[in-house]
């Protein structure tokens, strides 16, 4: 039984997500308070299994208590963001702090847009339960650790691209990676499983505190070493080859792997467009989604990597992944920032 404290100002949302969580088998709701000095008088009586937590309340703001209750006793966390462009950017905040996924809430017709949300909100909640929330601490490699003679090879070509595909803490591993890499880090697409607009405001967030560009992909846009494109939610990407460098194609289409932006879309397109000359990489998430697209990469010679369970927040992209039969080598993630700057060859890893 997954145990469920709900956390926000609101009336209505405490009202409706009771409703909507209580007659669900397997999840049992133990409490819905006004605000974190509330809730934390219930968690002495009784710890939940997840939290779900608004941001902006009196008393204590949700991303205070977030990095309050992951310094003391990590517990999931799902937060319940407004959609408007504060709201994104805070919420950016609380993924950062520990906050494992996201539960977007409009400010007009919210009980009908939440009830709609039924099924999506369960799912969340499901993984969100699954999964173990920590904090990753940087990684001791200063970026300007890697000396240029050994970046000039990759610099003087745009054949070697960088896939990587994610899901539950994956905003926190991708945030550790990122914050890492030099200006002349290869072209690295990502897809990354969001809502719509946070994306945007994930990528500018990123942009902001990495060496590298970051930004949410556009039709078209270039994959160019010192820039990382991150698939807009909502949206497929796909990687193509233009002459002597590749470009995404960003397109409407249906959920693919129940999920749109799909990994599964992007490793495939890179097993066509790039074969051997793409690192595919797939990190922490929840289900199978990349599982049949780093397969199809394997197979076209690329270099493909998974985390390993002891580091990601929910082992389930990369166990579906080495399962199938498609990663050549199964790592930590602080190793696989050396991976991506020092693209070494599958003969280094033992057969998986």
């Amino acid at each position: 039984m997954i145990k469920v404290l709900i956390v926000d100002d609101s009336a209505v949302v405490r009202q409706v997500l009771t409703g909507l969580l209580d007659g669900v088998s397997g999840i049992k709701v133990i409490g819905a308070a006004a605000d974190p000095i509330f809730a934390m008088k219930r968690m002495e009586v009784e710890w939940p299994d997840v939290i779900v937590l608004d941001i902006e309340m009196p008393r204590m703001d949700g991303i205070t208590f977030l990095k309050q209750l992951m310094n003391d006793r990590p517990t999931p966390v799902v937060i319940c963001s407004t959609l408007t462009e504060r709201g994104e950017d805070v919420t950016m905040q609380a993924m950062s702090a520990g906050a494992v996924d996201i539960i977007t809430k409009p400010k007009l017709n919210l009980r009908n847009f939440l009830q709609e949300s039924k099924a999506n909100i369960i799912d969340i909640i499901k993984a969100a339960a699954q999964s173990r929330p920590k904090i990753i601490k940087a990684l001791s490699v200063e970026p300007h650790s890697f000396a240029a003679s050994t970046l000039k090879p990759m610099l003087q070509t745009t054949d070697r691209i960088i896939v990587i595909g994610t899901s539950t803490g994956g905003t926190q591993a991708l945030e550790y990676l990122f914050i890492q890499l030099p200006p002349s880090a290869p072209a690295i697409v990502v897809v990354q499983h969001m809502p719509e607009h946070f994306t945007a405001a994930f990528a500018k967030r990123l942009d902001g505190i990495c060496q590298v560009t970051v930004k949410e992909a556009a039709q078209n846009d270039l994959a160019l070493p010192g820039r990382v494109l991150i698939a807009p939610g909502g949206k497929h990407m796909l990687l193509q080859r233009s002459g002597a460098q590749y470009r995404v194609d960003v397109k409407d289409g249906p959920l693919i792997s129940r999920h749109r932006p799909s990994v599964d879309v992007l490793f495939r397109s890179s097993a066509q467009s790039a074969g051997a000359n793409a690192v595919g990489i797939i990190l922490t998430g929840m289900g199978d989604d990349g599982a049949l697209g780093m397969k199809e990469m394997h197979n076209a010679g690329a270099l493909t990597i998974a985390q390993d369970e002891a580091s990601c927040v929910v082992y389930g992209m990369p166990k579906e992944a080495v399962k199938l039969g498609g990663v050549d080598g199964i790592l930590p993630l602080s190793a696989i920032f050396q991976i991506i700057m020092q693209a070494p060859t599958r003969a280094l890893f033992k057969k998986v």
